[in-house]
């Protein structure tokens, strides 16, 4: 495990885009979508939208944006009903959901549902956006081109699949470089400054030939050598998906279709958003069922079977970069001491995995703010009561 110097930032993608895309008749089980209520650009930027209007939109993002849906597993996973937790752990756990503007909660243990509760209106056959837990999905995803050799190492320079950023602050990045955030060019996440690099990069115009992630890379400078500092970059994931677009030929959602979705048996399908060049947006901006997060993680602690190398996920869900205090980040998954990991995105979404306790706990919800250790706090203080609650 390497230890290089932090700069702690924001978890997640606000901009995404409109347009319509173009879908491939060899796929008929992964369709390009329209939104039927596109909203103009200056109305994306999901950060300034007001809490009524997050919590109605978080559960309908395929009706305002352009992406990529897909059908369901054709054998969905099961998930039985577990024992329910005893009281007094439901009731922090029904305490958290409403103190914390939570649309759903779903905890398994051995792949069976020991708590499953909904609100804002949300329910089981809903799709509710995941924005950073989608970094997660593209790791997986990289882990099923490396098997499949669509890739022949994470040593690879990124201009080898990329080489539109050849001559520019990528040069010399490898591909694990991007997926640890380590790349040492320079970037702004800051959600609350509107000119930042992250509010600006998918306001780029479109350039033929290249997704908006690789035009705006282009104009990027270094700030230390490559490996040696992490900062959290939501650009470099969008850059990691390109590298399994190119590697594969295919968009991140039909690619996922058959890696993801159907071995890990989804309910609900998956809709993927693209940006303005049609390119799926690898760093955001997926949705899907509360359950599909849950049998998602269920599927990763398993080892993701058939799609990912042996003992991907030991790695990917390990501290390739120490944060401090037992915390890591991992290849897009971020890592909590006693080798617990998980996915999480802004305003309180994400997927726990304790692979000791074979436990998943998957969370969606509003939170009234992005990111906050006032909401992110009681979020590990809940993760902790239900870890106590499941070893008894």
């Amino acid at each position: 495990m390497r230890k290089i110097m932090v700069s702690l930032a924001a978890l997640s993608l606000a901009a995404c885009a409109t347009t319509a895309t173009t879908t491939d008749a060899a796929k008929p089980d992964v369709f390009a979508t329209t939104p039927s209520q596109a909203i103009p650009v200056r109305e994306q930027q999901v950060l300034f939208w007001d809490q009524k209007t997050r919590d109605y939109r978080f559960a309908h993002m395929e009706d305002y944006f352009a992406g990529f849906d897909t059908t369901p597993a054709p054998k969905v996973r099961v998930l039985p009903a577990g024992k329910p937790f005893d009281a007094a752990t439901v009731a922090k756990l029904d305490a958290y959901l409403a103190s914390q503007n939570a649309a759903g909660i779903m905890v398994l243990q051995d792949g069976k549902v020991r708590y499953e509760k909904y609100g804002l209106g949300f329910g089981p056959d809903g799709r509710w956006t995941s924005f950073s837990v989608a970094k997660s999905f593209t790791s997986s995803l990289l882990g099923a081109v490396l098997k499949d050799g669509f890739i022949g190492s994470l040593s690879d320079p990124v201009t080898k699949y990329l080489p539109a950023l050849k001559g520019t602050a990528y040069d010399g990045v490898t591909v694990e470089q991007i997926a640890t955030m380590t790349s040492g060019v320079k970037w702004n996440e800051d959600y609350a400054d509107p000119e930042s690099d992250v509010a600006q990069m998918l306001t780029v115009a479109p350039v033929d030939g290249e997704s908006q992630a690789v035009t705006y890379a282009r104009k990027l400078t270094r700030e230390a050598p490559a490996g040696s500092k992490w900062v959290y970059k939501t650009l470099e994931t969008n850059l990691l998906g390109d590298i399994v677009t190119a590697a594969t030929g295919q968009s991140l959602a039909a690619y996922a279709k058959k890696k993801i979705v159907d071995p890990a048996g989804f309910a609900g399908g998956l809709f993927w958003m693209t940006d303005l060049t049609g390119s799926n947006i690898g760093g955001c901006c997926l949705s899907l069922h509360l359950s599909d997060y849950a049998r998602m993680g269920q599927w990763v602690m398993e080892g993701g079977k058939p799609s990912e190398p042996e003992g991907w996920f030991v790695k990917a869900g390990s501290a390739q970069v120490d944060l401090g205090k037992g915390f890591g980040y991992g290849y897009q998954w971020w890592t909590y001491p006693d080798n617990v990991f998980g996915a999480r995105g802004i305003f309180g979404q994400s997927i726990t995995i304790v692979p000791e306790q074979k436990l998943v706990v998957a969370i969606v919800s509003d939170w009234p703010v992005a990111s906050s250790d006032t909401y992110g706090t009681p979020r590990l203080k809940m993760i902790d009561d239900v870890r106590k609650a499941a070893a008894q």
